[in-house]
C-alpha cells in the first residue's frame, strides 16, 4: 500500500511522462514537419519522414493516457480532501483525453492520404495535399476544442492545492489562473481566427507554469501534511 506522499510522488513521475512525450510530439515533430502556408514542402516532410510522423502520433497517444492516469491518482489522494470536485476534475479529464485520442486520428488520416495507395492512386497531386492539409488543420482545431476541458480541470486541482496548501498555494493559484486563460484562449482562436497576437501564443504559459510546478514539487517533496488534513467541502 502506498503512502499519499509515494503517490503524490508517482504521480510527478507520471507527469513527467506526459510532459516529455507532449513535448517530442509538439516541438519534435508537428513543428519540424509542417510548415505553415507551405502546401509542397510539408507533403515533403510528412511522406519523407513517416516514421518520426508516426513516432510522434504514439507519444500523444503515450501523452493522453499518462495524463488520465496522473489525474486518477491526484483524484484519489483529493477526494478526502473535496470528494465532489475531485470527483469533476476526473470526469474533466476523462473527457478531455477521449477528445484527444479521437482528435488524434485526424493527424493521422493525414498520413494515411498521403502514404496510402489507394488514395495516392484515386486523387491528383494538388488533391492529396489540399486533404491531407485539411486534416492536420482539424487535428489543430481539435486542439482548441479540447482545451475547454484541459482547462477545466485545473481548476477544482488547483482550488484543492490553494485550499489545503499540499503543494505551495502559488501553484494552485497558478492553475486557477491557467483554467481560466485556457478557455479564453480556446474563444479567441474561434472568435478572432485571423489573431496573431503574442499574447493568443502565449496564452497557456500560466498553466504550463501551475502544471511543470506541481509536477517538479511532486516529484522532490511529494504530498507532505495529507495524514493531517481534515475533510473540506
Amino acid at each position: 500500500m502506498y503512502s499519499n506522499k509515494k503517490l503524490g510522488r508517482i504521480a510527478g513521475i507520471i507527469f513527467l511522462i506526459l510532459a516529455v512525450t507532449g513535448i517530442f510530439a509538439e516541438f519534435f515533430v508537428r513543428q519540424k514537419l509542417y510548415v505553415p502556408g507551405d502546401l509542397t514542402a510539408t507533403y515533403t516532410n510528412i511522406t519523407e519522414n513517416q516514421w518520426l510522423f508516426r513516432l510522434g502520433f504514439v507519444s500523444d497517444l503515450i501523452m493522453s493516457t499518462s495524463f488520465f492516469f496522473y489525474v486518477f491518482i491526484m483524484y484519489t489522494v483529493f477526494k478526502k480532501v473535496n470528494k465532489n470536485l475531485s470527483v469533476l476534475m476526473l470526469l474533466l479529464t476523462a473527457i478531455s483525453v477521449a477528445m484527444f485520442c479521437q482528435n488524434a486520428l485526424n493527424q493521422f488520416a493525414g498520413l494515411k492520404l498521403l502514404t496510402t495507395d489507394y488514395y495516392v492512386g484515386a486523387l491528383n497531386y494538388e488533391q492529396l495535399q489540399s486533404l491531407s492539409i485539411f486534416f492536420l488543420n482539424i487535428h489543430t482545431d481539435g486542439y482548441f476544442v479540447n482545451q475547454i476541458f484541459y482547462g477545466l480541470y485545473m481548476y477544482p486541482l488547483g482550488y484543492m492545492i490553494f485550499k489545503t496548501g499540499l503543494a505551495p498555494k502559488i501553484i494552485g493559484a497558478f492553475l486557477m489562473l491557467g483554467a481560466i486563460v485556457d478557455i479564453i484562449g480556446f474563444m479567441v482562436y474561434f472568435l478572432y481566427p485571423n489573431n496573431q497576437s503574442v499574447l493568443l501564443q502565449n496564452i497557456t504559459i500560466p498553466a504550463d507554469i501551475g502544471e511543470i510546478s506541481l509536477c517538479l514539487w511532486l516529484v522532490a517533496m511529494g504530498l507532505k501534511g495529507y495524514d493531517k488534513l481534515k475533510t473540506t467541502t
